[in-house]
């Protein structure tokens, strides 16, 4: 069986997910055209955070496990060009508890990934930043410019209902 481990971890989270998981968040794994079910990618949806420049965008992000799991962490990406310090060009997300040689631990599920990426949204790491352009608007230049990308980015990505 193509990741054992792996696949018999991420059914029980499923299955926690499906019983237990934050208000406004999606977490699926992803369906074929056949109907098939592959639990090595899911697609998610973070909510932006009530009172937030977040707020009001759903943002879609997608989990990539390896047979590895849980021994080592999901790759987790936003669509490429997603505007976030914490979040490379390509879409992958900088977040210690998603780094398998820092902070990763086999004990984290994926509902406290995808908390502990909502929180990173509003609250981002400038030493660990991904993407100079946005650091530098956060940081040293215009605060307001990157306010009004953060809010343009929460329009471009509304809640899929």
């Amino acid at each position: 069986m193509v990741g054992g481990v792996a696949c018999g971890r991420l059914a029980e989270e499923r299955k926690e997910w499906r019983k237990n998981h934050p208000h406004g968040f999606v977490a699926k794994p992803e369906t074929g055209l056949n109907g098939s079910v592959n639990l090595m990618v899911w697609h998610c949806s973070i909510p932006g955070k009530p009172g937030t420049d977040w707020e009001g965008g759903h943002y879609p992000l997608t989990m990539h496990f390896s047979e590895d799991y849980p021994s080592q962490p999901p790759k987790c990406k936003f669509p490429k060009g997603f505007f976030h310090i914490n979040v490379y060009p390509s879409g992958d997300v900088c977040l210690s508890i998603l780094n398998a040689g820092f902070g990763w631990s086999p004990a984290i599920t994926i509902k406290q990934i995808l908390v502990g990426i909502q929180e990173l949204l509003d609250r981002p790491n400038p030493s660990s930043s991904a993407q100079f352009e946005c650091n530098k608007l956060y940081m040293l230049q215009d605060k307001t410019e990157y306010k009004r990308r953060v809010k343009e980015q929460a329009n471009r990505y509304p809640a899929l209902l």
